[in-house]
């Protein structure tokens, strides 16, 4: 598949972002140690014109002094050693953090490593919440009078926990007490320009060698000539959106780093900050942006580096130039051209105003090309439970959640009250289960929220977009296209959820059915092999009693489920199981339906065993996806698997309302937007089943026949009969 939107882990396009402007910065600064008078004395000028920011630019210097990166097989050192940098910028990159195992991990540098790799002990207060601290700089601490005006100002001074874990693991999970060969590299620093938003500007590592090296004093040597690059280079060609620019006034970090930079950057017309900032603490509203630069679709290359511009017929995909354009539009084969290809993508983003039609009151801002989500997660105080999930930051010591890069078992998941998991840090957003059960069907989140009791200020539909869907399927679409099967009757249902991806991170929200569905007995299996294999086998109940829902492990599912009845007091119950297979591989009773989010058939090979094995059983199987290119890509590889194809996608009414950044490309992505359903390759010797549709009209009825006449010598029928009587 040739465009990755919306399947790839968004922090690998974050880190991606971040090595190819280091590449770059690394390329044109020079030497380290040279003089800033002798080396950006021509770029001085230039920068002096840029227009100026009327944003607050900060100057962080992060250090590290406890986690190592452990280079594996097939890593390449480069301008950021260890970090895979050519793994990552490739043409064919990685689409979950996982895939980066066998290229770099995370090691600890402390003696002992009690505390797991690259993990810190932070002091808690009575409520459980952690501590503030304070990092100040070694080399001096600040008088209490100092850094007033640049903490408030910057909303506070450095980033917090989440933010410097975010952009010190750019990669997998960390393995406690996994070593290679070799020492492992020490980032001793990390020198990081942002503006007071958390737009990134800019970044510089500073690497040490091994363990022995993580003092600060291998990184204080010019320490200064860098930080003014740094600060050069990102006012020039700023790593996050806008143009080039240079801020009013800028604030650092650091004590030492402030003096040594009191003379260098008033050269530049920027003012700067009386007193430096000493403590970490961000204002409430301050996270990264999620806003970052695009890149061309042939040669990759980011906005900072090159001017793109989308294709001036069909306005989908971006390109540098117009050799990169003419290299795609030639591209062999002519199916995988954008000479092939525009007409169709021209036609798909004319439904961008379909998609971006919604009734909540945040759809402008949601649906928009420059939407920042991290921003409206953070200002609307949904940082804790499922929302997490959504969150590019990775939680910081002491915060409820699992670590970035490795799938969280079930007994993660289904820790806390449902209820809970999708509140926030602000007010109540999900309301009690109404008493009664809805009356008729819902096609819409209008509906579905006036009946919840939901306001239409409420993003809950982020989360509920899964099990929407599946009620959507299972009461609209099912008996649509398959009404043999008279689904809306059954008291039980067995559906396989295949290639289980992010809905299993969040797979409590699934209990919504059991409010949506009072009637009937569900069992969910997730099936895929990315599934964690510590919760492989494993059965889980759902039971919803009056306006509680309890969670237990799973016994006699099948016996339950097939009988369809209910339990007492009037309770249902939601059966998950757990299989950490690919789908060809499952052994067990045929469902009753089979559902995939955000499938992506061209994008995993086991789809081409998957998709056999569902032509085999022959169930009714929907999907859905994040565009419509990639039902288009579905259907081509549903016809080299099986022979068979997809039925026409349609807009799914319960889609999410996020829409999806692209980094390549302005095509319309949204998680769930389009759904269909495999049409089957009829077997051998058999005539296809007719596609839905109206019942044939009955011929007009017609007058009754004459009786034929009675032949010459024939008998009247029943007449012996009668004598015999």
């Amino acid at each position: 598949m040739e465009f990755v939107s919306g399947y790839r882990d968004e922090f690998l396009d974050f880190v991606t972002l971040l090595l190819g402007w280091f590449r770059k910065f690394v390329a044109e600064r020079g030497a380290v140690g040279t003089s800033p008078e002798g080396c950006w004395w021509q770029l001085e000028g230039q920068i002096r014109r840029l227009p100026q920011d009327r944003a607050l630019w900060v100057l962080h210097v992060l250090p590290n002094r406890s986690v190592g990166i452990s280079l594996g097989q097939g890593a390449e050192p480069g301008p950021a050693p260890g970090l895979g940098a050519a793994r990552l910028l490739g043409d064919e990159p990685p689409l979950h953090l996982r895939d980066l195992s066998p290229y770099v991990s995370f090691v600890s540098l402390e003696e002992g490593g009690e505390e797991g790799a690259g993990t810190e002990k932070v002091e808690t207060e009575a409520d459980g919440e952690p501590a503030p601290t304070s990092r100040e700089s070694p080399r001096e601490a600040n008088p209490p009078r100092e850094a007033d005006e640049a903490q408030q100002e910057a909303g506070g001074g450095e980033v917090g926990c989440q933010e410097d874990r975010a952009e010190d693991e750019p990669g997998p999970e960390r393995r406690k007490g996994q070593r290679s060969e070799a020492a492992p590299l020490h980032l001793s620093c990390l020198l990081l320009v942002t503006d007071e938003h958390g737009t990134i500007l800019g970044i510089d590592l500073l690497m040490d060698g091994g363990q022995g090296s993580a003092g600060r004093g291998s990184w204080t040597q010019n320490l200064a000539p860098r930080a003014y690059a740094l600060l050069c280079h990102s006012m020039a060609c700023p790593m996050g959106s806008g143009d080039p620019r240079k801020p009013r006034k800028l604030a650092v970090g650091d004590a030492q780093l402030h003096r040594e930079l009191e003379n260098l950057v008033p050269r530049l017309k920027v003012k700067l900050a009386k007193t430096p900032m000493r403590t970490w603490g961000p204002r409430p509203g301050f996270t990264f942006a999620s806003l970052r630069a695009r890149t061309c679709h042939v040669c990759h290359r980011h906005s900072f580096e090159v001017k793109l511009t989308p294709c001036p017929q069909c306005g989908a995909v971006l390109y540098c130039g117009e050799a990169c354009l003419q290299a795609d539009w030639k591209r062999c084969p002519d199916d995988a051209s954008h000479r092939f290809w525009c007409p169709r993508l021209a036609a798909f983003m004319q439904r961008a105003g379909e998609l971006a039609t919604l009734p909540f009151t945040y759809t402008a801002e949601v649906t928009s090309e420059t939407f920042n989500k991290e921003a409206f997660l953070a200002s609307r105080g949904l940082t804790r439970g499922y929302w997490t999930q959504l969150s590019m930051l990775i939680p910081g010591p002491g915060t409820p959640g699992h670590p970035r890069g490795s799938t969280p078992s079930l007994s993660v998941l289904l820790n806390g009250d449902p209820y809970q998991l999708l509140q926030g840090d602000g007010p109540a957003l999900m309301p009690p289960v109404p008493p009664d059960p809805p009356r008729g069907l819902f096609g819409s989140w209008q509906d579905y929220y006036t009946w919840r009791g939901l306001s239409l200020d409420s993003p809950m539909a982020v989360l509920l977009t899964y099990p929407l869907t599946v009620y959507h399927v299972i009461t609209h679409l099912v008996p649509q296209s398959f009404p043999e099967l008279n689904i809306l009757n059954k008291q039980s249902l067995k559906i396989h959820v295949v290639e289980a991806g992010k809905e299993f991170d969040l797979i409590m929200v699934f209990w919504e059915l059991l409010v949506l569905l009072p009637h009937v007995a569900l069992e969910l299996q997730f099936v895929g092999d990315s599934l964690p294999p510590e919760s492989d086998q494993q059965n889980f109940t759902l039971q919803r009693d009056d306006l509680e829902v309890s969670v237990r492990p799973g016994s006699g599912v099948s016996a339950r489920l097939s009988s369809g009845t209910k339990e007492k007091g009037g309770r249902r119950d939601l059966q998950i199981k757990v299989s950490a297979r690919p789908y060809h591989l499952l052994q067990g009773p045929k469902p009753d339906l089979v559902i995939g989010f955000n499938s992506g058939f061209g994008l995993k090979d086991t789809w081409l065993s998957s998709l056999p094995r569902l032509q085999s059983l022959r169930v009714p199987a929907f999907f859905t996806e994040s565009s419509e290119y990639g039902c288009v890509m579905d259907d081509q590889t549903m016809a080299v698997a099986t022979g068979g194809g997809t039925s026409p996608p349609q807009p799914n009414p319960f889609r999410s309302p996020f829409r999806l950044r692209a980094a390549d490309n302005c095509m319309p992505w949204y998680c769930n937007a389009f759904i269909f359903h495999l049409v089957y390759k009829p077997p051998p010797g058999s005539w296809a089943r007719p596609a839905p549709g109206p019942a044939p009209r009955a011929a007009p009825p017609t007058a009754p026949s004459a009786p034929a006449r009675r032949r010459r010598g024939e008998k009247k029928p029943g007449r012996g009969a009668r004598r015999r009587r």
